[in-house]
């Protein structure tokens, strides 16, 4: 059985598990989950947990269908992190930035047929716009958030959440550990995924 597979169960459940390996943040980890099985639960957990700004991962082709293009795509003062415009559900929100709001946009956001009609801007959800390849691309927790998505066959977005620890310093895996196993997290690594696609890939290709 693959490593991801305790991961990949937990994304079609519609739970939380941590990312780890992201070789583009200097080991930064993030709590990333499915965006179609968002909630308002998850959406406050990551806010009390990860502390981080809560991120919805994005395809190339479902950011042109939103109407959603990179804040900064040429290489002067770029940070290299791939953020789109900020957004908000155009209905069926008040202020946009409680856990219940925010739950509507990214369900909205994700929802099939979703376009650019149905956000507006600025928003309390903030929008990263993967590269096409992937992670075997990028190896950051953007990719891999989608990838593992479409691993575990629930969806080509989610919503991640870097965490922070209680003195405001990014988190380690050894720093949650007590939150892991108070909440049975599963976790993914970048580099199992990046054997998982390699393998899926070489399958595909007998």
């Amino acid at each position: 059985m693959s490593s991801l597979q305790p991961a990949l169960e937990a994304l079609r459940k519609g739970e939380i598990i941590v990312i780890t390996g992201d070789r583009l943040r200097r080991g930064d980890i993030d709590f990333a989950m499915a965006a179609k099985h968002v909630t308002p639960e998850a959406i406050n957990f990551m806010a009390r947990h990860g502390r981080g700004l809560i991120c919805l991962t994005l395809t190339p082709a479902r950011a042109v269908k939103l109407g959603i293009s990179l804040i900064n795509p040429g290489s002067e003062r770029q940070s290299g992190r791939p953020f789109g415009r900020s957004i908000e559900a155009r209905a069926d929100v008040t202020t946009g930035i409680s856990a219940a709001d925010r739950a509507k946009t990214i369900e909205v956001a994700v929802a099939e047929g979703a376009n650019s009609d149905d956000l507006v801007s600025p928003g309390h959800v903030f929008p990263l716009i993967a590269v096409e390849g992937g992670t075997a691309e990028r190896q950051a927790a953007t990719e891999a958030s989608i990838d593992l998505c479409r691993l575990a066959g629930c969806g080509d977005a989610a919503v991640i959440c870097s965490i922070m620890r209680d003195d405001g310093e990014m988190a380690r895996l050894n720093d949650i550990r007590e939150l892991v196993e108070r909440y049975d997290l599963k976790i993914a690594d970048i580099d199992d995924l990046l054997k998982e696609l390699g393998a899926n890939i070489e399958m595909s290709a007998r």
